[in-house]
């Protein structure tokens, strides 16, 4: 249900003011210019935009800032955006869709080195395209920009290994250790020990344990 940028700020606001201080990367989803204003000047560290900065005045809202942007892919509306998901080529769609929206930033002032990329699991994708996007990361065009995956606990994993959205742990690490070694750089989790113990597993295999 769709809430007001005042009750959203209502929301949020309280809780960048209680973490601020605890030395802790912030980050607030939203697409309200408003929104994205105010959280700014309450020293959030990343904006994450699920329209991909495509509102009125969304990049007037962030060009003059310093916080990381995340650039997402949705198809439709997010009421609207699974019923029926439609693509020739999802991955080079996402990716020509990501570039563009990254060169619009850039275009109006935004640094690159501010922008982070999310193909978007789970908007606008079916299960197929979902793990078709995973499974293909490497070949999305990402014009050098770091990958942001957030996988945890998703449809796609519960399609896959028949639980409840709090039992889908093993799967929501296993896709963020194949995300991983497909070249994401940031993965967005509910199990944050278990992936993190994961994650040092799989660095110690891949570049030994002095490296982890």
């Amino acid at each position: 249900m769709p809430v007001s940028a005042a009750e959203e700020l209502d929301r949020i606001l309280p809780v960048i003011e209680a973490l601020r201080n605890e030395r802790i990367p912030l980050s607030v989803d939203t697409f309200k210019p408003e929104v994205m204003r105010q959280v700014i000047a309450a020293g959030v560290d990343m904006i994450n935009d699920v329209y991909g900065f495509r509102r009125e005045g969304a990049i007037e809202a962030v060009s003059g800032a310093r916080c990381a942007l995340c650039v997402m892919h949705m198809q439709g509306e997010p009421k609207t955006m699974q019923q029926a998901p439609r693509y020739s080529d999802v991955v080079a769609e996402v990716g020509q869709f990501l570039a563009q929206r990254a060169e619009a930033l850039r275009q109006g002032g935004v640094a690159a080195n501010r922008i982070v990329l999310d193909p978007g699991f789970g908007f606008g994708k079916t299960v197929e395209q979902n793990y078709l996007l995973l499974r293909q990361l490497r070949d999305l065009c990402s014009q050098g920009y770091p990958w942001l995956l957030g996988l945890s606990r998703k449809s796609m994993i519960g399609h896959v290994v028949g639980r409840d959205p709090c039992e889908r742990v093993a799967g929501s690490v296993a896709a963020a250790l194949a995300g991983i070694a497909r070249g994401a750089h940031i993965v967005r989790v509910h199990d944050v020990a278990e992936t993190v113990d994961a994650v040092k597993v799989w660095r110690a295999i891949e570049y030994g344990v002095s490296n982890v």
